[in-house]
């Protein structure tokens, strides 16, 4: 395969899309290569990278199942339940604290591991 085409930042012709642009549309690149790229010029580093998918090649997205729907309802409980007090914060827990906000508040060094009662 040759090199891809470059296109300059909102100057690429019509018939490309980015994944969130498919995504949009409810399509997916569905197995294709990239087909161009996009370039945003910044000042003191590289440009900023946006590769391309044809639109006419992408395929529907599939669809939600109750099975996915079931796991990733659980992935995103996992992802809001302290590890120390063993509560649904409410929240994606920051993974810079690795707990919910008042238990990293309660003990902000970690020394002890014993779980919080204000949590």
């Amino acid at each position: 395969m040759g090199a891809l085409p470059v296109y300059r930042w909102r100057l690429a012709p019509d018939g490309y899309a980015t994944r969130r642009q498919l995504r949009a549309r409810g399509l997916r690149p569905g197995g294709q290569e990239v087909a161009a790229q996009l370039e945003r010029p910044r000042r003191r580093r590289g440009p900023l990278v946006a590769y391309l998918y044809r639109v006419d090649l992408a395929v529907p997205v599939r669809p939600m199942t109750p099975a996915r729907r079931a796991a990733l309802a659980k992935a995103n409980t996992a992802r809001r339940t302290c590890p120390a007090c063993r509560r649904d914060a409410g929240y994606v827990i920051p993974a810079a604290l690795g707990t919910c906000v008042p238990c990293a508040d309660a003990d902000p060094h970690g020394s002890d591991g014993s779980t919080h009662e204000q949590c």
